[in-house]
């Protein structure tokens, strides 16, 4: 096959269905000799869950209760099947939440998206996502050596040496967040530098309007996202119909009410609900706490899976933030340190094309040391850099809000 993958991705809807549901009563039934799922699913029968009403019925696991459940359980809230010694390797994600890598090949199951972006065996990637503690970097790196492309293990910044990299590699393929891709381009045309071995990208973690892939198109780069998470991997892909996300395989997704587990119709928006077919790192109605809508109809490219429009937004005040989660309980954190500080609200915006945070202050305590006080302790918490600004005290609309994503939606 030339434009697919593989043949699982042009079944019909109704034979996916058929294997996804003989398959998943055995992935739960492996799931609850572990402790936190047997607690959590409390005296189900795995035989039973045959159908998506089946498993409708079971309850979500809020991915925003993972820190605190870990928390009182350490290492994973019992949540994990195998002993530690099974997982290749350990990492931990911003809340902090704490996730396994098993050791099959392509774990993350980011294979079959690259594929999809056009990447093909023998292209050099450079990869800039962190290899540091996260699993972002592996999660890309072991789908790109699944389909046979070498992976230039470049992490993030160091902008310079990237291009030292470019150029003395020249990789074909890239793969980091969409703004760090625009920061090479950009250093590389004031520089004078040559990068434009590179020709096709695959990018998440944040933001890719369609200003953006544009911009890309115009320097010779064909760029497509992906809907990724630590918890899970890759959920859903772009494709070259660019008409929403197609679901990944082995993936089971639901659309819910916000704060329920109860399924929407396709098309109205809803939280994101996701059960993957892994026995060793099973997910069992993950709710992920972003809003999207299943798009009717199978996607121009010839793949069968369900399609959604992507990220629509939170259905919780948590933020992603050039590829990091920017919690409530980080800005409560920052509140704490500081209590000059009356009221805090991180406000979330684009700029050139970038990701933008700035924290509001309401305090009568203004110095510039505050302000460079308050911006180190953002950095510190949050691990990304921001602007601090302060405000009179009072000024902040009192709703309960403590992020404001302020970013435009698509």
């Amino acid at each position: 096959m030339t434009d697919h993958y593989d043949a699982l991705e042009t079944r019909s809807p109704s034979a996916r269905d058929a294997d996804l549901f003989a398959r998943l009563p055995a992935v739960v039934a492996k799931a609850v000799t572990a402790p936190g799922w047997a607690r959590h699913l409390g005296g189900i029968d795995p035989a039973a869950l045959t159908s998506r009403e089946a498993l409708a019925r079971l309850p979500v696991l809020r991915k925003s209760d993972l820190p605190g459940l870990q928390k009182a359980d350490p290492p994973f809230a019992g949540f994990i099947p195998e002993p530690l010694a099974y997982y290749g390797r350990l990492f931990t994600s911003p809340g902090p939440i704490f996730e396994p890598e098993s050791r099959d090949t392509d774990a993350w199951r980011t294979g079959r998206a690259l594929f999809a972006a056009g990447f093909r065996t023998g292209d050099v990637v450079l990869n800039t996502f962190a290899y540091h503690m996260t699993p972002g970097g592996f999660i890309m790196d072991s789908g790109a050596r699944a389909l046979g492309c070498p992976v230039i293990p470049a992490g993030p910044g160091n902008t310079e040496q990237q291009l030292d990299l470019i150029g003395h590699l020249r990789p074909v393929g890239y793969t980091g967040t969409p703004d760090f891709l625009k920061i090479i381009l950009d250093k590389a045309a004031e520089l004078g530098r040559d990068v434009s071995s590179i020709t096709k990208a695959f990018v998440s973690g944040a933001a890719f309007p369609p200003s953006l892939r544009d911009l890309f198109l115009g320097r010779g780069i064909a760029a497509y996202q992906a809907y990724a998470t630590a918890d899970v991997g890759v959920i859903a892909y772009e494709t070259t119909a660019r008409e929403g996300l197609v679901l990944n395989e082995d993936v089971i997704l639901e659309i819910v009410r916000p704060g329920t587990g109860d399924p929407v119709p396709d098309g109205e928006v809803g939280e994101v609900v996701v059960t993957s077919l892994s026995p060793s790192h099973p997910v069992i109605r993950l709710a992920l706490g972003d809003l999207s809508a299943v798009l009717a109809g199978a996607s121009p490219c010839g793949r069968t899976n369900t399609r959604i429009k992507g990220w629509m937004g939170r259905a919780d005040q948590t933020a992603k933030v050039k590829g990091l989660f920017v919690r409530p309980e980080q800005i409560a954190e920052i509140a704490r340190r500081h209590p000059e500080a009356t009221r805090l609200r991180l406000v979330v915006t684009r700029a050139d094309e970038q990701d933008v945070m700035t924290l509001k202050v309401e305090t009568a305590h203004c110095s510039d040391a505050f302000v460079t006080a308050l911006g180190e302790t953002l950095q510190g918490v949050t691990r990304l850099r921001g602007k601090v600004e302060l405000v009179a005290p009072g000024s902040l609309p009192n709703d309960g809000k403590v992020i404001s994503d302020e970013r435009p939606v698509g």
